[in-house]
């Protein structure tokens, strides 16, 4: 199925200003998610969807094709949606990869391509791994319940599932790659209109299931890092440069 990969990129982080041109061992951030998407489609295919100059220009100096998005969107999935409506080339699927996911696996974003392929009827999909008692902890980590097909039943930043004691049992934690067939992106993120649960938690895949439709969660590996601070940035240094 021919697919295309976008990466929302915002200049104007609240939590991180800047943070895509962030440099990681060498590397901006956004150029370090761009080479593993590149690696799991054509890198013909990939495009960053962004409303900032500055990141615009210093794509183009590395060969990474752009997109350039109002700044007025809501979410990473509804700057996508906008991205491909640009796109003169018609895909199959449309994976957004958050901006913020150096340490994402190749391999990852194509399950979450090759899920297209043996789950008829389902048109949204999202990477989950599990997590750690300091993920659950952290609000800036989103954590997810699942039914017993994977089908998501809810996000949150809250600690969930949470025992009546209070006590850690476990959790899964989402892995910011989406996957959409063009029809439900257009359909559900389009409009740039949050829904209620999704404006509480800002959470956007929540706006899928409050608009009444399904997400097949994928299991991914569990090695990913979501970069939302500076704290985090230096984290996947040391990773990456195998300090820790």
């Amino acid at each position: 199925m021919d697919t295309v990969i976008i990466i929302p990129a915002r200049y104007e982080s609240s939590r991180f200003p800047g943070k895509p041109l962030h440099n990681i061992a060498g590397k901006t951030l956004i150029r370090r998610v761009w080479e593993k998407c590149a690696k799991a489609v054509d890198e013909r295919n990939v495009y960053v969807a962004t409303d900032n100059v500055k990141i615009q220009e210093h794509c183009h100096n590395n060969g990474i094709r752009t997109i350039m998005t109002s700044s007025r969107f809501l979410t990473g999935s509804d700057r996508v949606a906008c991205a491909y409506g640009k796109i003169k080339t018609r895909y199959d699927i449309v994976i957004n990869v958050q901006g913020d996911e150096p340490l994402i696996s190749p391999s990852d974003i194509t399950k979450i391509i090759c899920a297209f392929n043996y789950n008829d009827g389902y048109d949204v999909f999202c990477g989950m791994c599990n997590g750690g008692i300091n993920e659950w902890n952290n609000k800036n980590v989103i954590k997810i319940a699942v039914d017993g097909y994977d089908n998501l039943l809810y996000a949150s930043r809250s600690k969930i599932p949470m025992s009546k004691n209070g006590e850690f049992n476990g959790c899964m934690k989402q892995v910011c790659i989406y996957g959409f067939t063009p029809r439900m992106l257009e359909k559900i993120f389009g409009a740039n209109r949050k829904t209620p649960l999704e404006g509480i938690e800002d959470i956007e895949i929540l706006r899928v299931i409050e608009r009444g439709y399904d997400v097949k969660m994928v299991k991914v590996s569990d090695g990913s890092v979501g970069v939302d601070t500076i704290d985090d940035a230096n984290y996947v240094e040391k990773l990456i440069q195998g300090e820790l």
